[in-house]
């Protein structure tokens, strides 16, 4: 097959071993056992597709670490939000949280990550992908979504549909909004009272101290290292598990499930993170250390009826 021969979009000429697509997630199986999947950082791709003026959950690719090479097969425009790395079209630096005009048969390249870990590239209009179950969302595990259907991962070769697309002038985030992945904040906790009801686990452990993130963390979960936390009681009987939630197993040591988790789980849950702090704690690379904090249910959905008022203005909050 020619190149004249495919559909108009990016052609991938070099990618990290983990460049998926992704979108808001797949929602509405998780009975049957489904892992919603989806991005790993949702307030950055949220960003990407906002600058776009795509809508909420639009797929678009995300990738870890290192570079990425594309060559362009049919004008449109591009946002790039995430990871701090150099962005160049044809050798021209490119900024980061903006959209930006590309036209067929440039180059666009991507380099190394300096700060944080996932980069998110998002197309006017999308990646003209078919769903599966309702999404686009890559599920390595169970074998869904991405360019397939059956969970793949992005490779050298692949070819991302696209369409044309024009607009007036570019488009940036406004400076207040950039994350500072160098320095990230506390991770704010909603502690679970069911767990800790009867007074009989002390938390401020689990406070006080810095975590470290463990090399074996995945988009599945980031597991913590430090001072081994007392056992919390065990639960009886697998129970329903949402991202954020925060296991612990009996070795102490915390697992935050991330966006490709289990829908049911074992272990006693200590709490749960923040929905907006988990993209900033998927930011922080495998060594580095992260601190939590308490916060309440309240504040918690203050916080996402706003975030959703300006990125999902449709939908009801």
């Amino acid at each position: 097959m020619t190149d004249a021969s495919l559909p108009n979009g990016l052609r991938v000429l070099a990618c990290t071993p983990l460049t998926l697509l992704q979108d808001a997630g797949r929602w509405g199986w998780q009975h049957l056992g489904v892992s919603p999947s989806g991005v790993m950082d949702l307030r950055a791709a949220a960003w990407a597709n906002y600058l776009l003026g795509n809508p909420w959950g639009t797929p678009l690719l995300e990738w870890a670490l290192g570079g990425l090479r594309l060559q362009i097969k049919q004008d449109t425009w591009i946002a790039v939000c995430g990871a701090e790395r150099s962005i160049t079209l044809d050798g021209q630096t490119c900024p980061h949280a903006t959209r930006f005009a590309v036209r067929s048969g440039q180059l666009l390249e991507l380099g190394a990550a300096v700060a944080g870990l996932w980069g998110y590239l998002a197309v006017a209009g999308g990646f003209q992908v078919k769903p599966v179950l309702g999404s686009v969302a890559t599920q390595m595990r169970e074998r869904l979504g991405g360019l397939g259907g059956q969970g793949q991962i992005i490779k050298a070769g692949d070819w991302l549909p696209c369409h044309r697309a024009h607009y007036p002038r570019a488009a940036h985030r406004p400076l207040a909004f950039k994350p500072d992945y160098r320095n990230p904040k506390p991770v704010r906790v909603m502690l679970n009272p069911a767990t800790v009801k009867d007074g009989s686990w002390t938390d401020a452990p689990f406070w006080e101290q810095r975590w470290r993130l463990s090399p074996s963390s995945d988009r599945m979960g980031i597991r913590l290292q430090g001072k081994a936390l007392a056992a919390l009681p065990v639960v009886p009987w697998s129970q329903g598990v949402v991202t954020g939630s925060i296991q612990l197993p009996p070795d102490g040591q915390p697992i935050v499930l991330m966006a490709d988790r289990q829908t049911i789980g074992g272990y006693p849950v200590l709490g749960w993170a923040h929905p907006l702090d988990l993209g900033a704690l998927a930011q922080i690379p495998a060594g580095q250390s992260v601190q939590f904090q308490p916060i309440e249910r309240a504040q918690v959905q203050q916080d996402l009826r706003c975030f959703y008022r300006f990125f999902r203005p449709d939908a009801q909050t």
